[in-house]
């Protein structure tokens, strides 16, 4: 097999034949062996690992023409899984060196690299990672990827690699690594694989050359050149960043990025094809993104299996799609089982009449017989407990608990008290004696583990069980309550979710002895609870198991008769003492026998793993109690000790002999340890659970049992729970081994896992139910689920019940074999349904683990669990990595997991994550808390460094994509709304024909002059600073009058007419100015200043308006002039071409020779620019005449007059904005206080301290501006209320904002400032858009805006369905204020354009005097847009001219009344047209996916959508620590499909403040496209979803 090298730089084919690794010296074998164990315990680096292990083979291998030996000695030469096996075939004598016995058959082995082998290496997109979030992996660890994954030329994997002669390396150099190297050239997108790549200074340059049917390099010169250059081009890890921009001809690389630039400039010359990538259409593609988008989508161009069936879809309600059965599944065919009853339970004349008797009766009369040897870490013998110690201790401990704790002269505990047990795995004698201490005292010990932390996994759930049993006292040793975390005050700390306990110390000094009359009684076996047993469930919650005397004692007579137990025995124990198993033969059964019982703890079988075996020889130990994990670590480090013997075993007992893996090492344990007097029938595998204790056991060989039996089963089949041997397909099987007879005594049947417990056929896989007198009794304060469980009745096909004795679910699924075997094939713990199919996650491990695990992962810590999302069963895959895994090999690992559990399982994996080594949570006695993981994934807790989703490839529930139907004809629509008795939706506002005061003016600069005259002194103006002083102010006198100054200059300079840019911070300034050119006959456009820290987006922008706008001259201050001409700014404009700039802040003292007057109002008065959402720069022309309409509808709506005062925390350079900075105070005559959103950045509660100060009824603010004050004063109402800031003179405060209102952003503002007197009802929107400015605006008479709730499937349809608050999928939407007056709104279909109906969902369509009158734009483009400002519908009133605003809302009629008494009529506004995703045929709104996913974790600060070829994109802001920044992947992909039942196809993790927002505070979603697409977003995480 190719291996990789350590090095990276010579990839050699080496593999030491079978003979060669079998001759191997004794002690080289042995230190192998030990590498291996430490290694597969991650007590070493896997590179130390091959450092020592080249080192110790060195002199062995056989030396290979023309390489240099230093080389060839440091390639790693491992002999690979499959080399060992195919000699071990030949050779009974298994090699040393083979790994992952535990969990892999050689069959299952051989499957999974068949099976990867059948599949062409897929390129996937590989996420890319930013470099800190890199476990910076050092130079060497990023070698080109290892062929020996099944690589395209690679053909059968199962080659056998030979060794070449010809000198030059070329010749059998990697496919796959020429990929590599385009890769590396190219500045592939994770910065790791540009690592050194430099050759070896002894060594040849390796060369990329080519296989034969390679045809993407076809020359050996190209390979050639390229090496050579790789050869003198050192690409380290700190290179500045590849060139993304995709310019190939750029030839403008700075200079310190040379070096790099000579080898893309090569590599793009040579080698051509290879590494541009190309779109299905065969178009070249550069851009790194979208190179990796096109990956994507090649991928998901292949056809899935289960295909999508037809299926319903109801008018509204968008069904899932059923898996509907395949016809052609496996059914089971076999007749009926009936019950299978276990031998009857032999009577013995001296069985005891109870344990403690049996224990009181060895206490008396064999006190000096051996119980208990327990041994310290280096496997010396401790202490050894004789019956007669056991019996006086327990009774002394029994004493002092019943007598000697009290609480207020009442004794602690009484008779039938539940007593915790916490006793480290390392001390089985004092637990031991605590049991049958509580035992004699009639107390029920609940053992549990020793927490280590306040923080343990399931230690929550442990404390909620010790809780709910009552319990307040803990036992334990003297030096274990020493370790336990304490508290200040030195007390055990209490752990979190825990009872409060006392804890008492067990050891001698602290027991009393008991007076000479007092004896513990000593009863019958009766029904009351003796002990519980804990155990967790799947979802990770605890429950105690409670276990009567009888029963205790009647498993323990089954044990005895079941294994031939007999008097004086000795017994190896190397499981867990406190429960299962390791309790039933170690503690109990043991006592009744009188045994001799040596304890192995889990500290020694890690220190040493074959203590065991070494025990057992030493003691002539009879029988061994073992997990499969045992044999396989005493496999690994078994030396040549030919000293020892396993010939004394009758028994060797594998407690987890019902796991699918344990045959294997049951196999391997048997092919090295026959040699030494281990005979291969005394194996005997059980299966037993918590609830039904021992289930079946095979029996001892001298029984007279039949032999054992294998079965071989389709694992096709299983996922239906049918049984079918499998013949011809040798991929996906399992092989399973027998677990015995059933338990004497007992009955057994095996029923239906899920709902009616029927009986099942005799080729089915079911749950194992057994009935006995040995079973637990219930969960403990848990009647439902005990019912459930302990008491099921199993009933034929026709319903009569099987027996009248109840049954206890074992929680085993299994089926019932020749001979009345018993096999099992999985637990309902690790049962995933998916898609109606069963997989068993150990199985799933399985396969993960022989998919060449050692690289890249730990043996041992994967985990497998499901996630329920969208109505089905989801497979997540959680491993940890090695540390010195790089990206690319993880990468590559991850796919090739895919790959082997698509082809073996045939079911596809939804998550895939690599965490850090060490960071998944253990279970107490090794191996992983799988519920715990589960839980932190759910929670984005997990910390992942690699994760790879799949939605596209396993979801296939989706609804199906919508169809559109043929649209309804307007005519018929009408008529339908007729029938319906449904009003057409339409609207408007107060009539405004009756005239008012001014109406006399047609222009607002004449109601300028006309101020300045009748009330000269009036304060229009106040502008304030961040201190909340006024700044500069001015009244209607003073303003003319710098008005005329501005004017004068511009008639001297400038034509009527001419377009005059206002670059201005908020202020006077603008204002003055604005008037100006009105006064000198210009057109005014107020364009934003360009921000000084960022001038290369800002700058632009203003370029931009000056230029499309035809400005002839740019009016600003002399500061801002400076920087318009600054040699910064050169850097992002040409500031040649500016046209004239003026700054007004010194202007001569002229007054202009006449103010101009206009011939008509239609005439242009100014220019809105504005960038909407969608990133379109649009500017529309406002007239005179709508100029004055839309003053006086803002007039009317608010009730301004001069004696009134308005604040004002907006931008001033366009919309509604603009309208009230410059042109409302001097049309109505009110006085407004103008607060910049800009000084909020220094002061956050000046704003709302100014409408306090001057006691504010109505007050206008942005969503920015709403947010920094939500989010900056949350926490300070208290401090504002002291600095006495008052906000109940507020009567309205209204958001300007052109989109859908933001509901919980006004809702949380009322409720933070409620305390300062805000009024509940105060917050409203107003609602504008580039046609019209103002349509609605709550004003100050009228009712209360309404919220309704709409269903939100039934909108992606674009249907209201108007739903009850808290419904699912209920969406609330705010009225956007009240129409103004003078403006009506319609609702018309977006394709017909005919109108809609009350509650319809259509586009809003205005008409009003203030529309503006159309774009302004250079490119002609006005016929385009021509239908935006004047529309007429095509059925119905034909005649009004309306404008179509681009938005999507409703109109409804309420029950409130307005002013004038009619019945009110919302408008509600779900969002632009423009912004909208069309996907699978339905209609999103970006906001709607982005609320779910920002509620999906605490992190994620904000959130933005958009697609791209059909991808859903998400793009978030992590808020935290860049750990978390992979959590949020899966989240995020969860949360879409659940909610929208969208699949996301790109998931970008950004920085806060990544996510471009205009002044207006909206997102501006298509900037953020262009700089993801640019790759300009410097990402912290970029994952693609398969």
């Amino acid at each position: 097999m190719a291996e990789r090298t350590s090095a990276g730089l010579l990839t050699v084919t080496l593999e030491p034949t079978p003979a060669v690794a079998m001759t191997l010296p004794v002690e080289v074998r042995a230190k192998l062996a030990e590498l291996e164990l430490e290694l597969s315990e991650g007590d070493i680096t896997q590179k130390g690992y091959e450092k020592k292990r080249s080192k110790l083979l060195a002199p062995y291998i056989p030396q290979i023409q023309g390489v240099d030996p230093a080389l060839q000695i440091d390639s790693r030469i491992q002999a690979s899984s499959q080399a060992v096996l195919s000699a071990s075939k030949h050779n009974k004598s298994r090699a040393a060196n083979t790994r992952d016995e535990r969990f892999r058959s050689d069959l299952h082995t051989e499957a999974v690299q068949a099976a990867l082998a059948k599949y062409k290496e897929r390129k996937m997109p590989m996420p890319s990672k930013r470099r800190s979030v890199l476990i910076q992996s050092s130079v060497e660890a990023c070698t080109p990827p290892d062929t020996s994954s099944a690589s395209e030329d690679e053909g059968s994997l199962r080659r056998k690699g030979r060794l070449t002669n010809s000198t030059p390396i070329q010749s059998h150099s990697h496919p796959a690594v020429e990929h590599w190297f385009n890769r590396v050239i190219q500045g592939s997108s994770t910065s790791s694989s540009a690592s050194s790549t430099s050759s070896h200074p002894g060594g040849r340059s390796v060369t990329a050359s080519t296989n034969a049917n390679s045809t993407t390099l076809n020359a050996n010169t190209k390979a050639t050149a390229l090496a050579d250059l790789m050869s003198h081009t050192h690409l380290d890890n700190h290179i500045a960043p590849p060139d993304v921009t995709g310019l190939s001809e750029r030839s403008s690389l700075h200079a310190e990025q040379s070096h790099i630039a000579s080898v893309r400039g090569v590599s793009r010359g040579y080698n051509h094809h290879t590494n541009i990538m190309e779109t299905a259409d065969g178009v070249p593609v550069n851009s790194r993104v979208s190179s990796k988008i096109q990956q994507l989508l090649n991928t998901l161009k292949r056809p899935k299996r289960p295909p999508l069936r037809e299926f319903f879809v109801d008018d509204f309600e968008e069904l899932m799609d059923v898996q509907q059965p395949n016809p052609n599944q496996p059914k089971p065919e076999g007749q009926l089982t009936c019950p299978l009853e276990g031998e009857p339970l032999g009577v013995v004349t001296n069985w005891p009449a109870s344990l403690t008797a049996a224990l009181q009766r060895w206490g008396t009369t064999q006190p000096k017989s051996p119980c208990l040897t327990a041994l310290d870490n280096a496997g010396k013998p401790v202490y050894t407990l004789t019956y007669g110690k056991l019996w006086t201790r327990s009774q002394k401990l029994a004493y002092t608990l019943l007598n000697k704790l009290s609480t207020r002269n009442e004794p602690l505990l009484v008779p039938g008290d539940r007593v915790a047990l916490v006793f480290p795995n390392n001390d089985p004698v004092m637990f031991m004696v605590a049991f049958y201490g509580c035992l004699l005292a009639e107390l029920v010990p609940v053992p549990i583990e020793v927490p280590l932390t306040r923080k343990d996994a399931g230690s929550q759930q442990i404390g909620f069980l010790l809780g709910s049993c009552g319990v307040t006292l803990a036992l334990t040793t003297d030096a274990c309550q020493k370790g336990l975390p304490k508290a200040q005050t030195g007390e055990v700390a209490t752990f979190k979710g825990w009872p409060r306990l006392l804890w008492f110390v067990t050891d001698g000094k602290h027991v009393a002895k008991p007076p000479k009359d007092w004896h513990p009684p000593i009863r019958e076996a009766s029904n009351d609870i003796a002990y519980i047993e804990y155990k967790t469930s799947k979802e990770g919650s605890t429950m105690g198991i409670t276990v009567s005397h009888s029963a205790m004692l009647a498993h323990c007579q089954a044990l005895t008769q079941a294994c031939g137990y007999t008097e004086a025995e000795t017994i190896t124990n190397v499981l867990d003492f406190k429960r299962e198993a390791g309790l039933w033969h170690g503690v109990l059964a043991s006592v009744m026998n009188r045994m001799h019982v040596i304890s192995i703890p889990y500290s020694l079988m890690k220190v040493n793993p074959l203590s065991w075996i070494q025990k057992v020889h030493a003691y002539k130990a009879r029988v061994a109690v073992v997990k499969s994990r045992d044999m396989h670590w005493s496999l690994l480090a078994q030396r040549d000790q030919r000293d020892i013997s396993l010939s004394s075993l009758r028994m060797l007992i594998v407690a987890d002999g019902a796991n699918p893996w344990s045959i294997s090492s049951c196999d391997a344990f048997l092919n090295v340890f026959q040699a030494r007097g281990l005979r291969p029938e005394v194996i005997c595998p059980c299966a037993s659970s918590s609830e039904a204790m021992t289930v079946a056991i095979r029996r001892p060989p001298e029984t007279g049992v039949p032999s054992p039996g294998k079965a071989v089963l389709s694992m096709g089949g299983l996922s239906h729970s049918v049984i079918r041997v499998d013949t011809e397909e040798k991929l996906s099987v399992l092989t399973v081994q027998d677990v015995g007879q059933v338990m004497p005594g007992a009955l057994v049947c095996v029923v239906r896992a899920e709902g009616t417990p029927y009986l099942c056929q005799t080729d089915e896989v079911g749950e194992i139910c057994v009935s006995s007198r040995c079973t637990g009794a219930a969960y403990y304060g848990l009647q439902g689920m005990t019912k459930n469980i302990f008491e099921t009745t199993p009933v034929t096909s026709t319903g009569i019940p099987v027996s009248d004795r109840t049954f206890t679910r074992t929680s085993l699924l299994g089926f019932v074999g020749p001979d009345s075997l018993v096999f099992v094939v999985g637990k309902m713990d690790g049962l995933m349904v998916v898609s109606g199919r069963r997989h068993n996650a150990d199985d799933v491990v399985a396969t993960a683990l022989a998919v060449e695990p050692m690289k890249f992962v730990y043996r041992g810590r994967i985990a497998v669990f499901s996630v329920s999302v969208l109505h089905d069963e989801r497979i997540v895959v959680v491993a940890e990595q090695r540390p010195d895994a790089s990206e690319e090999d993880s990468f590559q690992w991850m796919s090739r997991i895919l790959q082997a559990i698509d082809s073996i399982h045939q079911v596809g994996v939804y998550c895939l994550a690599l965490v850090p080594a060490n960071t998944l949570p253990k279970a107490p006695l090794g191996g992983i808390h799988i519920s715990e993981t589960k839980q932190r994934f759910l929670e984005g807790a997990l910390h992942p460094c690699n994760v790879l989703m799949c939605p596209h490839t396993c979801v296939t529930n989706l609804p199906k994509p919508r169809q559109k139907q043929p649209e309804v004809g307007p005519a018929s629509m009408i008529v339908g709304n007729l029938v319906a008795g449904k009003r057409i939706a339409q609207a408007c506002g107060r009539d405004v024909t009756q005239l008012e005061d001014n109406e006399q003016f047609l222009y607002i600069q004449d109601v300028l002059q006309w101020r300045a005259q009748a009330t000269p002194d009036h304060q229009l103006f106040l502008v304030l600073n961040a201190k909340g002083t006024v700044a500069s102010a001015a009244s209607c006198l003073q303003l003319h009058k710098r008005a005329e100054r501005v004017a004068a200059a511009l008639t001297a300079r400038l034509n009527t007419g001419d377009h005059v840019a206002l670059v201005y911070m908020p202020g006077i300034d603008l204002i003055a100015t604005f008037y100006g050119c009105l006064y000198a006959g210009c057109v005014p456009v107020t364009v934003r200043p360009p921000h000084p820290q960022n001038l290369a987006t800002t700058l632009p922008t203003v370029k931009m308006i000056v230029e499309v706008s035809k400005s002839v001259c740019i009016l600003t201050t002399q500061a801002i002039m400076k920087l318009l001409k600054s040699k910064e700014a050169a850097a992002a404009v040409d500031v040649k071409s500016w046209p004239m700039v003026l700054d007004t802040d010194d202007l001569p003292r002229k007054k202009s020779p006449q103010i101009y007057k206009p011939p008509t109002p239609e005439m242009l008065a100014y220019l809105d620019f504005s960038v909407s959402t969608t990133g379109i720069l649009a500017g529309v022309k406002m007239s005179h005449a709508a100029t004055g309409a839309l003053c006086r509808s803002i007039k009317l709506q608010c009730e301004l007059y001069p004696s009134r005062q308005i604040a004002i925390c907006l931008d001033p350079y366009c919309g509604l904005g603009f309208a009230l900075w410059c042109l409302c105070s001097v049309y109505s005559g009110h006085q407004s206080i103008l607060v910049p959103p800009l000084e909020l950045e220094s002061n956050v509660c000046v704003w709302l301290a100014a409408v306090s100060q001057y006691k504010v009824r109505v007050t206008f603010c942005s969503y920015s501006v709403m947010e920094m004050c939500t989010k900056g004063l949350g926490s300070q109402t208290e401090a504002l209320r002291l600095r006495n800031v008052n906000l109940s003179c507020v009567r309205t405060c209204m958001v300007v904002a052109e989109e859908r209102p933001r509901i919980a952003l006004t809702q949380s503002f009322s409720k933070i400032f409620k305390d300062l007197g805000l009024s509940a009802r105060a917050v409203s929107t107003t609602f504008g858009c580039r046609v019209n400015v103002a349509i609605c605006l709550q004003g100050t008479a009228g009712p209360d805006p309404t919220t309704v709730y709409v269903d939100m499937r039934a909108l992606r349809h674009d249907r209201v369905r108007l739903v009850e608050r808290g419904s699912p999928h209920g969406l609330p939407l705010m009225e956007s204020g009240k129409i103004l007056p003078g403006v009506k709104v319609i609702i018309a279909n977006t394709e017909t354009k005919g109108p809609l109906g009350d509650s319809h969902l259509g586009e809003v369509w205005v008409s009003s005097p203030h529309n503006a009158t159309g774009y302004y734009t250079v490119y002609g483009e006005e016929a385009l847009h021509a239908d935006h400002f004047n529309t007429k519908l095509s059925f119905g009133d034909t005649h009004t001219v309306w404008a179509r605003t681009g938005y999507l809302g409703f109109l409804r009629r309420t029950e409130l009344t307005d002013a004038s008494g009619e019945r009110h009529d919302a408008l509600y506004v779900v969002g632009s047209v423009d912004e909208t995703l069309e996907l699978r045929g339905m209609r999103y709104h970006p906001i709607d996916i982005e609320t779910s996913v920002i509620r999906s974790h605490k992190s994620i600060a904000e959130c933005a959508v958009f697609t791209w070829t059909n991808l859903l994109v998400v793009v978030v802001e992590l808020e935290g620590s860049e750990q978390e920044a992979l959590d949020l992947v899966a989240l995020v992909t969860n949360v879409v499909l659940e909610e929208h039942y969208l699949i996301v196809g790109v998931v970008v993790v950004v920085d806060p403040g990544v996510i471009p927002i205009n002044s207006r505070g909206e997102k501006q979603r298509m900037h953020l496209r262009d700089g993801f697409l640019a790759d300009q977003l410097d990402p912290i995480y970029v994952a693609y979803n398969m």
